[in-house]
């Protein structure tokens, strides 16, 4: 006879199917429900040597009853008003002490929201972020915790059990109150997104402006994944680049439509670090080249009208060990951009995010799990509150492959190859260390149509032009 579980999920849709084995797989007995009861039939029928682990219920009266208390309950439902109905569904079944964990990629204001409810009930309630896609979920993801230090506790032995491991240490931490898992996860998107795209980009140089064939660009994929850039997007941007098609044996790239699709993750990032006033341009041009993949019709007039703008680089085109070392400079800024907004959410919501503990959860797991992470959590413990590109080795990373990004935007401009991401990270770094900037104008003309004032270099107290008065 199977032990009554004391864990229950709902949701068994891609993510919630695999967690459920992953769950029970490390030892744990189950209560699952899909709103869809045959999903659930099926679920458990094809779960082998793990069904006699997993409970199958076709309510949730049955599912909350099935669950021994104090139960602990996982949503792996789609973000938004799905999560609201299914607590308030819950929260009459559900006993003093029974916890809700949202495991869903909700919008940590969502997550805030829920949290504050939960004070005033007899259940409470936690968000997680859960990153590693659905072979993740079910072997190890990267687990980023918002809560209670008592409710973490609890729930902390299982969550580490399941979730990825770098050298014997879960991936899987606190992060802090509330929404706080779930804005971290949502920074992690959103690197993922600029991540993607600076990839994408010298593909497009190699592609486009020295006409590599797939093979060729995943030989040179295949290298890089040897050295600093080695990661899971470099990985798999090399298998996809050495995949044929089964349909007409080309390559497989070569078929795929250009037009990019997203969950809304990295634009809500985008929107969040305007609220915040933190500039993060290698994420914002990164959604934006996502928005703009998806105006077939507009880029194909453009094309018409004023003339394809990609051509062959000049010369010999750009040697793979400068595109490398673009990419590494990209990469760093794109990181000291995502961890500088993490730093300014902490002061705005009262949060202590863990920088350190933050990398260390991504360096296994994740979609944008990498070997440059061990290195950012050291960097980020033994120079807390500095932004990284003043520590080591990422200094010293950047004033060695500065000149390749520059070199490489150059190029990529004069042959009209888009490379918005490694574009705006070039520019943010030189705006960093710009000692004058041009502000100086903006609030020239800010003091004179709207009288807005500014401070001057020699600090005297006279806070406005000599146009004052003037009108237009």
């Amino acid at each position: 006879m199977s032990e009554q579980p004391q864990v229950g999920l709902i949701g068994l849709g891609t993510m919630g199917a695999a967690l459920s084995l992953n769950i029970a797989e490390k030892g744990h007995f189950l209560a699952v429900y899909n709103r869809t009861g045959s999903v659930t039939d099926t679920f458990v029928q094809t779960a082998g040597d793990l069904a006699p682990r997993l409970t199958p219920t076709k309510t949730l009266e049955n599912f909350v009853a099935a669950i021994k208390a104090p139960r602990v309950i996982i949503l792996m439902v789609p973000a938004g008003p799905v999560v609201d109905d299914h607590i308030d569904a819950l929260k009459p079944l559900l006993g003093p002490d029974d916890l809700i964990i949202d495991a869903g990629n909700a919008n940590f204001y969502d997550t805030e929201r829920r949290a504050k409810r939960a004070q005033n009930e007899k259940f409470g309630f936690i968000g997680i972020g859960v990153s590693g896609g659905e072979s993740g979920a079910r072997h190890g993801p990267s687990i980023m915790v918002g809560g209670t230090e008592a409710d973490w506790a609890r729930v902390a032995p299982m969550l580490e059990a399941i979730s990825a491991k770098y050298d014997g240490t879960p991936c899987a931490s606190l992060m802090g109150p509330g929404g706080a898992g779930h804005f971290v996860k949502m920074v992690h998107n959103g690197i993922e997104y600029a991540d993607m795209q600076m990839i994408a980009e010298v593909y497009s140089l190699m592609r486009d402006g020295m006409a590599y064939k797939a093979p060729q660009v995943a030989d040179v994929f295949e290298n890089w994944n040897k050295g600093r850039l080695a990661s899971y997007l470099i990985e798999i941007s090399a298998k996809v680049a050495r995949a044929e098609d089964p349909i007409s044996g080309n390559a497989m790239l070569d078929v795929i439509l250009d037009k990019a699709g997203q969950k809304g993750t990295g634009r809500w990032t985008a929107i969040e670090a305007q609220q915040l006033a933190v500039p993060v341009p290698v994420i914002e041009a990164a959604v934006a080249a996502r928005n703009l993949s998806a105006r077939l019709d507009t880029r194909q007039r453009g094309a018409e009208y004023f003339g394809d703008a990609q051509k062959a680089l000049e010369g010999e085109g750009i040697a793979a060990k400068t595109l490398e070392k673009a990419l590494i400079a990209g990469k760093i800024l794109c990181y000291a951009q995502g961890f500088e907004m993490l730093a300014a959410a902490a002061t705005h919501f009262g949060w202590d995010l863990p920088m350190p503990a933050i990398a260390r959860v991504w360096r296994e797991g994740c979609i944008i799990r990498s070997d440059m992470l061990n290195d950012m959590a050291t960097a980020l413990t033994n120079n807390p509150g500095d932004n990284l590109i003043f520590a080591e080795p990422f200094s010293g990373l950047l004033k060695d492959c500065e000149a390749a990004l520059r070199d490489t935007v150059i190029a990529a401009t004069k042959a009209g190859i888009a490379v918005p991401a490694l574009a705006a990270g070039l520019s943010w770094f030189d705006s960093i260390r710009t000692r004058r900037t041009s502000a100086n104008m903006i609030q020239a003309q800010r003091d004179y149509f709207g009288a807005h004032g500014f401070e001057r270099v020699d600090g005297k107290n006279e806070p406005h032009g000599p146009w004052a008065g003037h009108e237009d």
